[in-house]
This record gives structure tokens, sequence and C-alpha cells, in this order.
């Protein structure tokens, strides 16, 4: 296990257990074992998934969440599908598999890395053509994968470091990946001395549990608001600039977020505040415009519960799109991989 809770679920690990996806999801054997996202801070729990619709049920659930950690979990959801194949007859086994890969890629619509690596593997299955057991073929481009995306989180968070003095007081929002973490870390490192602000994000508190959380592990001053609050403190002078992440970018600068990012892009150009968006590998070159982005409208009953208990009157309805878009002229940069593209100033 990456870490260990006592009696009052206070857990000890040497860094945050956030920064790398193999902390959080591991195979056992023909078991996938996720560290439910939604159980932290407080706890570590174990949830095992035999088969490739346990993994599609635990990403559409958040068991899992973040764009990146999203497509990988799908990825290895793909190859346990794989494995039960190979233990059955060959007939058929391609078209069950696609019909696999298609389940996982429905779960979550609106970021692209998901539906980009599991075609991905499909066409690597297709190019192997049956020299190599479709599992191994699977595995050997997560491990490749895994690598890739560790390398290009560290990245992305090198370039953002850049954009960082000391004195800078950060407001973020929702989980903006391991890049968030990497530039705090290389900041605190340099010597900048920088506060951070995170929005709680209902209704799934991914800012409160995952982020806060994460970012106050790397020993860095860390303040939690409501989501209501962050133009406040904008007004006050408590923010100087904001960064968050992207599930999508469309060629056109289009920014898709977790749902707030959008109110926070217009609030900070107001108060002219600079807004950065981690954006890891960079736009997506399939999606032209923001137009052709969809938006994931999740259940109603998230918006009108915490934790299973009824928060309103039983005749009030909930809306919960997942996620908003952000136009390309509030972005003042967006941050990759390869560098840092500039929008506006």
């Amino acid at each position: 296990m990456p870490g260990r809770g006592n009696l009052t679920g206070v857990i000890i690990m040497k860094k945050p257990l956030l920064m790398d996806l193999e902390d959080n999801v591991t195979l056992e054997g023909d078991l996938l074992v996720i560290i439910d996202r939604r159980r932290l801070p407080r706890e570590i729990v174990r949830l095992e998934c035999p088969d490739y619709e346990a993994v599609a049920r635990a990403i559409e659930e958040m068991a899992v969440q973040g764009a990146g950690d999203i497509a990988v979990t799908a990825g290895f959801g793909l190859y346990l599908a794989a494995r039960k194949l190979e233990h059955g007859s060959t007939a058929g086994k391609t078209a069950t598999l696609r019909e696999a890969a298609n389940r996982l890629i429905a779960t979550r619509p609106t970021g692209f890395h998901l539906a980009a690596l599991v075609n991905k593997l499909m066409g690597r299955i297709e190019e192997a053509a049956g020299a190599k057991p479709a599992s191994e073929v699977i595995l050997a481009s997560l491990r490749r994968a895994l690598e890739s995306q560790r390398r290009i989180s560290e990245d992305t968070g090198r370039h953002a470091e850049t954009l960082l003095v000391s004195g800078d007081r950060i407001l973020t929002h929702c989980f903006a990946g391991p890049a968030l973490l990497h530039m705090l870390s290389m900041a605190r490192k340099n010597g900048k001395d920088v506060r951070v602000i995170c929005t709680e994000t209902r209704p799934y508190l991914q800012g409160a549990r995952l982020t806060a959380w994460s970012v106050s592990e790397l020993g860095i001053d860390t303040t939690l608001i409501t989501d209501n609050m962050a133009a406040h403190c904008m007004s006050k002078g408590m923010v100087s600039k904001v960064f968050a992440a992207a599930d999508r970018v469309a060629m056109d600068g289009v920014v898709a977020n977790k749902v707030g990012t959008l109110q926070l892009a217009i609030c900070a150009n107001y108060f002219k505040i600079p807004f950065y968006i981690l954006a890891y590998g960079g736009p997506d070159k399939r999606t032209l415009c923001g137009a052709d982005i969809p938006i994931e409208e999740r259940d109603p009953r998230e918006v009108l519960e915490f934790r299973g208990a009824p928060i309103s009157g039983p005749a009030v309805k909930g809306y919960y799109p997942a996620f908003d878009l952000t136009p390309a002229e509030l972005v003042t940069g967006i941050v990759t991989t390869g560098g840092i593209t500039r929008r506006r100033n």
C-alpha cells in the first residue's frame, strides 16, 4: 500500500498519493485494484474490479478522477476483458473486445483521453494480428502510457513552475492532476513562497478531498473555500494567479473542464488575474472547436443529495452538467508538456 491510516484516519506517506497513478491503480493477478478516490483523504479503500464492467462502473461512479488517470484505468479494463476472452474460444474475440472498448469509452464522454487511449489499444491489437495475445499487447502499451503520462505531468509542471514567483497566491479548481502537484513541489524546492486556495468543488468535493489534501501534504500553505467565495477572494487581493486543468482543449482554444471553471475565468478576467490551463498533452487535434465537445450531464441526485442524504425538498429538481466550456479569450496561457502558449495578457 502507498500509505496507511491510523485510528483517527490520519494518513502517513512519503509523497502525495495522487502524484503517480501506479499508487492508485494496480493489477493483482486478474484483478484491477483501485484506491477509491471518493473515500480520500479519511480512508484508503481498495476497490477490486474483476472485469471490465466493474471498471466501467468505477469510472462512472467517480472512484477514479482526473482525465489521464481515467483513461489508463479504462485501458486496464480492456486488459481484463482480453484476459477473460483468452480463456475461452477464439471465435468472435475481436468483436467482443470492441464491445468492451465501446462500453469503457461511453463512461465519460467529455474528455478525449479515454477514447483516444482505448482506440489506440484496439489499433495495436489489430496490428499484432494474433502474433501476441491481446492482453500482452495491451499491458505493454499501458506500461508505456504510464511512463508517458508521468513524463508529461512532470514536464507540464516544470513549465508551469516558471510562471510562479515568490509571494504568489494561487487559486485552483477541482483536481488539476499531478502537474499541479509537480509545479508546486518544484516551486517549493526553488525557494518560492507560494500559497494555494482550493475551491471545494461541489458536488464531489474533489478540491477539498483531493487537491487541498495533496497540496497540504507537500508542506504548502493551503486554504479551502466554498465554490461561491472565489470572486470575493479575488476582489480582496487574495489571488494572484489561477490554475485549472482541462479534460479537453479544442483547436480553437476552448477549454472543457470541471463545471465552475468558466465562472472562475470570467471573474479572473474582470479582476485582471492571469488564468492558466494545465493541458498536459495539449489540444485534441480531432476537436476543431468547443461546440464539438459533448458535455456530460450526470444524475441530478448527485446535486440533490450529500452522501446519500437529501439536502432539499422532494419537489426540487436537480441539474448537474459535469463540465463547462471556457472561451479562449479568457485564458492567459495554456501549459503543456511542450511549453506555454500565451493567449492573452
